[in-house]
């Protein structure tokens, strides 16, 4: 292993490259990666980076999304399997038809979704942001894609906004069950509860606070706790013990894994480099129309 590490560093250097690491990733892959956090502060530190290889860690549209904001540079993913399930629930062509369907909505894109639908969005959001970006709209119709769960989870916060949700979902969030929550609430009594709003309503109504994977890590920090229960990927345990060693983290339940987030690997990373493989591109056009609301997101956030 430690070759490989050795190896992976050498290329880093020859190749003028950064590797970044999504907190889903496994553990060793956090550790060679010279940045690891959510998919779009990654993406927006590798724009800062003299860099002129990305190698991004993490699923397809993320390094879709540091590919628009960083046209200039070589952006490698590991393995081009490696995608995302609830991205996938909705293409371009579907929105234009949702759009058809209800002309006096701003389009929120979560950016977990392909550069395509970003391209067709009126603003982008993340699960830390999408409130404030919801109530920085002048409209009161809100089209919120393709997320429907962390659409709803905004629809309570801004409750004076007319939502229409697509039923798109993350499969692996949608495997963290209520009765979960309840039970490791039981065996960690003095145990704050955080869950991502990725997660069903039912569940995030069980838990302390619904916060995103950053959130989650800035919490963790919080000195008036030293117990919490993780209602997200497995893969950010490894981030929040490394960041807290003092401190004790319970996963709500080990099937919430990412299989495509598991996808990348040491050896993976090392091929990236060595091949310059897999290089992700975006048309110009499509790029700089969904660099439009990600920059909308940028300036509100």
């Amino acid at each position: 292993m430690q070759d490989i590490t050795d190896k992976i560093n050498q290329l880093r250097k020859e190749r003028n490259a950064v590797i970044l690491a999504h907190n889903y990733q496994i553990g060793e892959v956090q550790d060679i990666a010279d940045y690891v956090g959510d998919s779009l502060g990654l993406s927006i530190e590798a724009a800062k980076t003299k860099a002129a290889v990305i190698v991004f860690c993490g699923v397809y549209f993320m390094a879709e999304t540091a590919k628009i904001l960083s046209p200039d540079k070589v952006v490698l993913v590991p393995d081009e399997n490696a995608g995302c399930p609830m991205a996938d629930m909705l293409n371009a062509e579907q929105l234009i038809q949702l759009k058809k369907e209800h002309p006096n909505a701003a389009v929120v894109c979560y950016v977990n979704s392909s550069a395509a639908v970003k391209a067709l969005s009126d603003i982008c959001c993340t699960s830390a942001n999408a409130v404030k970006v919801v109530q920085s709209l002048t409209e009161n119709e809100v089209l919120f894609v393709p997320d429907k769960y962390l659409g709803h989870y905004v629809s309570t916060e801004v409750p004076d906004k007319k939502f229409i949700f697509w039923n798109g979902y993350c499969p692996t969030h949608m495997r963290i069950d209520p009765a979960e929550i309840l039970k490791a609430k039981e065996l960690h009594p003095n145990a704050f509860v955080m869950v991502h709003p990725e997660c069903r309503p039912e569940v995030i109504a069980v838990a302390d606070s619904a916060l995103s994977t950053g959130q989650m890590l800035k919490k963790a920090g919080d000195p008036s706790s030293n117990e919490f229960i993780i209602g997200t990927e497995v893969g950010i345990i490894h981030t929040l013990k490394k960041q807290y060693p003092a401190k004790k983290f319970f996963s709500v339940t080990e099937k919430c894994l990412c299989p495509n987030m598991k996808l990348t690997t040491l050896e993976k990373v090392l091929f990236a480099l060595e091949d310059m493989k897999f290089e992700v591109s975006v048309d110009q056009e499509t790029a700089q129309k969904a660099k439009l609301a990600i920059d909308r997101m940028l300036k509100i956030t």
